[in-house]
């Protein structure tokens, strides 16, 4: 499915953030049983699941959504995000569409979000139930993460505005591709899709205040951490061991410090496993939910 197709088989809903008003977010609701949510990585958007969509909707009720910043929701200029307000936005999708119990599949900054609704969980302060969790390739320990250049870049206060006003379609696909296994490259229609995705709206501009998250994943690391390793909901990591940046290195920490985490390891796939092995991880989110 294109992105074009993606998002006109979704809609812009109007969300009520706590303290920081109502936001027009991109959001799908598709296929029956059980819910699903879909949480999607930095900077890209709810279309990176489209290729395991088809197979997952077979077996679920799959919620997908733009984060704020992202994709085809609203992308507020001078707006402090954060994943707290990430995992709040979530929230109120749930209440919003009536989900009182659900899997979430999580990838980079949305496993992050993942992290933050598991530490809510273990607050007690977590309204909707999660059957499993399943996170694709992010820096779940922040230590071991390894950012790209361009995106320690973006997140400088003063460097960031003026670097993304320079951010070219070129330099997107050559930073995409550099996380992307050389066994599964994208094609470049598919590269070109993913620069207009990112850049719809405010896109590019809004770079610089998303990639706060770098800087809150050091500041909540011992939370976000410890949620992975004191929750009691059923823990699965669907891991492109090729990664870069996140592969292997936190693949093997998880192991050893989260032992009841079932781990599919995919020995020769990059960063983004859902759309460089479809039918793996449509299969490991279908086993694990």
């Amino acid at each position: 499915m294109d992105h074009e197709a993606w998002l006109r088989s979704g809609e812009r809903v109007s969300v009520e953030l706590p303290g920081s008003g109502r936001f027009q977010i991109f959001c799908r609701a598709t296929g029956s049983g059980p819910w699903l949510t879909l949480l999607h990585g930095f900077p890209t958007s709810s279309w990176d699941w489209a290729r395991v969509a088809p197979a997952l909707e077979r077996r679920f009720r799959v919620l997908a959504a733009d984060f704020l910043g992202f994709g085809d929701s609203e992308k507020p200029t001078r707006h402090a995000y954060s994943i707290f307000e990430q995992a709040d936005l979530v929230e109120a999708l749930w209440r919003d569409v009536g989900v009182e119990e659900t899997t979430i599949a999580g990838h980079d900054y949305g496993a992050t979000v993942a992290q933050e609704l598991l530490a809510r969980r273990g607050d007690g302060t977590l309204r909707t139930r999660l059957r499993a969790v399943v996170l694709l390739n992010s820096g779940l320990y922040v230590e071991l993460a390894r950012p790209l250049l361009i995106q320690r870049l973006l997140a400088n206060r003063l460097l960031g505005p003026l670097l993304a006003r320079a951010v070219t379609e070129r330099a997107f696909a050559r930073s995409l591709s550099s996380v992307i296994s050389p066994a599964h490259p994208l094609g470049a229609d598919e590269l070109r899709a993913q620069w207009e995705v990112v850049r719809r709206g405010n896109g590019v501009a809004a770079t610089p205040g998303l990639l706060r998250y770098m800087a809150e994943r050091r500041e909540n690391a011992g939370r976000w951490e410890r949620a992975l390793e004191r929750t009691d909901v059923s823990l699965h990591l669907v891991w492109g061991m090729a990664d870069p940046r996140s592969g292997a290195q936190i693949a093997e920490h998880v192991r050893r410090h989260v032992p009841g985490a079932r781990i599919v390891a995919l020995a020769d796939v990059g960063h983004y496993p859902q759309l460089e092995a479809p039918a793996a991880v449509a299969a490991a989110i279908t086993e694990a939910g």
